[in-house]
Formats: structure tokens, C-alpha cells, sequence
């Protein structure tokens, strides 16, 4: 038990330092050849802080635990919205107004949605994945075709900002890109090791431990950039990095790991843990795209309730796992 824990613990350790190299990397090896910052806050940073997720889902799938696969992308998609945009907007009230995030909003509550259908099948096939990743795909040519057309937008601002606070030159972006991609595989190897070794001696599904511990592994490198974001004063970044992130798990992390190994999904991650998703995705929606005349914002009182969801969601997980171990 001690050395899967070990495991469990180096590999969120490095995962989160090989994130962060990789996605830097990633960004300024994107503005060192011409991408516009738009775009770069868009897919680059916003879907690249989901590397984790995709690199974890891919090897648990590949590996026979495709419950662990999806229990990352689902739990992780809870611990954006709940702990992340949560601990953030009360730290501080968050002003949403790039158009650009305002416009994704709708299509990830459609993502959500499409879930659901799949689920109600008992699982996700490699056909259902399939169509998830061409749907991402098509969503990221419309992303792309847009931000070449879109002037100005406080996310384009957002990601300059971002992307001025620590310059590199392409040589130096390219080695960090690589690198941070090498350590990624590397340390989600060890942490799916772990985290089946500790399932199976508590006796719960990898299911559970996806959506626990390494759903808030796998989401740390969010927390780090949207608190780095917002001591800039970048709140469209912070909301960018959620609502991206969210969006490429449902439909990237989910559809690879399906197309790599079937998913089965018993009728509790409908009631449970996608009800949760999908009722914090729309509080989200709520907040952020404002209602009469109110301006979109995510303030303290509303982030504290995203919190509290999320920490009463993780106290029923935990007693899950207690109930397991001595039961």
C-alpha cells in the first residue's frame, strides 16, 4: 500500500510541474510562430491545461481501466467548476467579458448534454467516441475560423499578458514543449499504477479513483494557472481555462479513451456524478453569461456555492470508499 501511494504521489507531483513546462512551452512556441494570442488562449492554453486528463485517460484506457478514464475526465470536469472557480471567485469576484468564452459556454452545455444520451446506453462505445472527437475537431476549425475573424477580445488581452509575463525563444519553447510532454507520460504512467494498486486493496471501482484523487491530480495544473491568472487581474483567462478545459474532456478525453477501449458505465454515473456536472456546468452558464440587464460576473456568494457542492460531493466519495474498506 505505502509504495502505490508513493506512486500516487510522485506522479501528481511531476504531472503538475510537466503540465505547467508543456502548456508554457506549448503557448510561446505558438507565438513564436504567428499564432494569434486569441487563438492561443482559446486552444492552446485552454485546452492544453487538459494534457493531463488526455494522458491519463489514454494510458488507464490502454492499460484495461477504462473506468479510470472516464472517471478522470468527469471528475475533473466537477473539480474546475467546484474547486477551482470556486476557490477563485471567492478569493475574488470574477468580471466574465470576452465573447469569445460567452460563446463556448453554450456549446459545452451541449457537450454535457450529448453525454448523457451516450450514458443512457450503459456505456461509450469506440463509435460514440469516434463522434465525440470528430465533433471536437469540427468545434476547433469553427474556433479557429472565428479567431481569425474576431478583432479585439479581453481574452486576446488576457493571453498576451500571459504570454508577456515569461518570454522564451522558440528553441527554448520547443525543448519545454518536448519535455513537458515526455514527463507527462512518464508520471501518468506511475500515477494510473498507483491509483489501480490503491482501488483494488480498498475495493473500489478505479472508477471512484478517477474521479477522486486523480481528477484533482490531473486538475492542479488548472489551479495553478488560473491563480497565476488571477493575480494579473486575467479573469477571462481563469473562466477560459475552465470552460476549455471542461470541453475538451467531455468530448477529447472521453472520445479517445472510448475509441481505445470501450467504456462501461453503470446507471450511478448518470444520477451522480453527470447530474453534478451538468447542475454546476449550468450554474456556470448562469453566472457567467449574466441574466437582465446583470452583468456577467462569478461573485464570492456564487462561488462559494460551487465550493460547497463540490466539497459535499467529495465527502460522499470519501465515505464510498470508507464504506468499501470496511464493509
Amino acid at each position: 500500500m505505502m509504495l502505490p501511494a508513493l506512486a500516487v504521489l510522485a506522479g501528481l507531483i511531476l504531472l503538475v510541474w510537466s503540465a505547467e513546462r508543456f502548456v508554457d512551452g506549448a503557448a510561446a512556441t505558438s507565438a513564436r510562430l504567428g499564432l494569434s494570442p486569441l487563438l492561443i488562449g482559446m486552444l492552446v492554453i485552454g485546452f492544453g491545461t487538459s494534457a493531463p486528463e488526455l494522458v491519463v485517460s489514454a494510458i488507464a484506457a490502454g492499460q484495461g481501466n477504462p473506468g479510470l478514464a472516464l472517471g478522470n475526465a468527469y471528475g475533473s470536469n466537477i473539480a474546475n467548476i467546484g474547486l477551482i472557480l470556486g476557490l477563485v471567485a471567492l478569493i475574488s469576484p470574477l468580471a466574465v467579458q470576452s465573447g469569445v468564452i460567452r460563446r463556448e459556454l453554450p456549446v459545452l452545455g451541449g457537450a454535457t448534454l450529448l453525454s448523457a444520451l451516450l450514458l443512457l446506453g450503459g456505456g461509450i462505445g469506440r463509435l460514440e467516441g469516434g463522434l465525440l472527437l470528430v465533433l471536437l475537431a469540427a468545434f476547433m476549425a469553427v474556433s479557429v475560423f472565428q479567431g481569425l475573424k474576431t478583432g479585439a477580445d479581453p481574452l486576446s488581452t488576457d493571453t498576451e499578458t500571459d504570454l508577456a509575463s515569461h518570454p522564451m525563444s522558440l528553441r527554448t519553447a520547443l525543448g519545454w514543449t518536448a519535455l513537458g510532454l515526455v514527463l507527462l507520460v512518464a508520471s501518468s504512467r506511475l500515477l494510473v499504477w498507483g491509483a489501480v494498486e490503491i482501488a483494488q486493496s480498498f475495493g473500489v471501482s478505479d472508477l471512484i479513483i478517477g474521479l477522486t484523487v486523480v481528477a484533482v491530480g490531473t486538475s492542479l495544473p488548472e489551479l495553478a494557472s488560473s491563480i497565476s491568472a488571477l493575480r494579473r487581474g486575467e479573469h477571462d483567462l481563469v473562466l477560459g481555462n475552465v470552460v476549455g478545459s471542461n470541453l475538451f474532456n467531455t468530448l477529447g478525453v472521453v472520445g479517445l479513451a472510448a475509441v481505445i477501449a470501450p467504456i462501461d458505465a453503470g446507471r450511478e454515473v448518470l444520477l451522480r456524478d453527470w447530474s453534478l456536472m451538468t447542475a454546476m456546468t449550468a450554474l456556470m452558464m448562469v453566472f457567467a453569461m449574466g441574466w437582465r440587464g446583470r452583468a456577467g460576473r462569478i461573485n464570492r456568494l456564487e462561488g462559494g456555492a460551487l465550493l460547497a457542492m463540490y466539497v459535499a460531493y467529495i465527502g460522499f466519495m470519501i465515505s464510498l470508499v470508507v464504506g468499501s474498506a470496511t464493509g
